[in-house]
């Protein structure tokens, strides 16, 4: 049997990673953008698992594992090393599906693909975990333990981490790590908080039922339209006099549909949109507050109402061990760490993952001047940043198995 190898030093380790990562840089830029080129949406993307399978290859990865429910890829790259690692797995987690979204951009490798766009940055994220892949096996030498590699398809409301999970993505794994470019954060900054970092999200649909007829005659109709105001304004009350900042939420009313002619008052008025919290129990009473206000505003306009709640993802919530952990591992490399003052309420699917194994996600800003924010059919990167996030990767998982302790 072939003796183990002491590993090299972590903090001569640790210094060159990042040296190496833009040693590879055109290759994970080239990578973004093939990506970038072909959008794929949902749970469904078998073009970008395709790329990833051959580019794993093409690292000399074996053993990739491809999911039945949805398009995933998973593989190991085991350390040869021995050392505090041995007998542990840390997962690395980069998601992989795209938006339904037009691009605008004169960029060469914009989206191919008609209504799909890569505007969240996961082409960034699957370029850098392919990145830190290609780094993870030209260092087996000098690692002890497991780096699980989890490409996800369908994190964009599909909940591609929960199916993965039912799949055994998180057997045997005893920490966690995923990051996030941000185009609205100052490029190669890394920013992040223990505790919560991002919000639940749950989805309303509220129907305002009165009796229609002609418009000259509204005295003859139970007009539901002017319902709409004021449940607005109440969930605006509900938010700025009912709950604690520390613990808030957001009401967005983003679409309202009502009528069918200029003359004609219609018998229903609906309106739809979201509510975004920090916790589990403020989502249940933020529903239930929503139900209020759509009741009371009924009542009082002799309405019927409809309401209907639908929970999405869970808040998600850094563990504070971890969170040190991959912090300190990304001033190991020599980045700028920054803390964020307080949560941002978007969602992400990787709380999934967090409320099963302990771990962290972290933001690496990846501004760029005339780009657009996350979401935008003008999002742009700062692709300079993703060699930095490749070599985050591979620090943060050797600070997970205890190589760097």
């Amino acid at each position: 049997m072939r003796e183990k190898k002491k590993p090299a030093k972590p903090e001569a380790r640790l210094r060159h990673l990042l040296e190496r990562a833009r040693g590879i840089a055109d290759t994970i830029i080239a990578n973004r953008r093939a990506i970038h080129a072909n959008p794929e949406r949902g749970l469904q993307t078998p073009a970008t698992q395709k790329f990833i399978l051959d580019e794993l290859l093409r690292i000399g990865v074996t053993g990739a594992r491809i999911g039945e429910a949805c398009t995933s890829v998973v593989c190991d790259v085991i350390g040869e090393a021995s050392g505090p690692g041995e007998g542990r797995t840390v997962l690395l987690r980069a998601d992989i599906d795209a938006l339904p979204l037009t691009e605008h951009s004169d960029d060469a490798w914009v989206s191919k693909n008609e209504g799909i766009m890569h505007a969240c940055g996961h082409d960034g994220h699957a370029a850098m975990l392919l990145g830190a892949a290609e780094l993870l096996a030209a260092e087996r030498a000098n690692f002890a333990g497991t780096v699980r590699l989890m490409f996800q398809p369908g994190e964009e409301g599909y909940g591609g981490a929960k199916k993965m999970i039912k799949e055994g993505v998180l057997d045997g794994v005893d920490a966690a790590f995923a990051i996030h470019l941000e185009p609205s954060r100052r490029s190669g900054k890394v920013y992040s908080r223990t505790g919560a970092l991002l919000a639940g999200d749950s989805v309303f649909f509220v129907t305002f039922k009165g009796a229609g007829g002609h418009a000259s005659m509204p005295y003859h109709t139970r007009d539901p339209i002017p319902a709409i105001g004021p449940f607005v304004d109440g969930l605006s009350h509900v938010s700025a006099r009912e709950t604690d900042p520390d613990d808030r939420v957001v009401f967005s009313v983003t679409r309202v549909d009502a009528g069918t002619a200029v003359n004609i008052i219609p018998p229903e008025a609906r309106c739809s949109g979201t509510i975004r919290t920090l916790s589990d129990s403020r989502r249940e009473i933020a529903g239930d507050q929503l139900r209020r206000v759509a009741e009371g505003v009924a009542a009082s306009r002799g309405l019927e109402v409809e309401v209907r709640v639908i929970h999405g993802y869970p808040p998600t919530v850094n563990h504070e061990v971890p969170m040190r952990t991959a912090l300190d591992a990304a001033r190991a490399v020599g980045l700028d760490v920054l803390e964020l003052p307080s949560p941002v309420m978007g969602a992400e699917d990787f709380s999934y993952i967090l409320q099963n194994v302990p771990g962290a996600l972290v933001f690496l800003g990846a501004e760029i001047e005339g780009g657009g924010p996350l979401h935008s059919d003008k999002m742009k990167l700062d692709e300079g940043a993703l060699p930095l996030g490749a070599a985050l990767h591979v620090a943060a998982a050797f600070a997970f198995l205890r190589d760097d302790a």
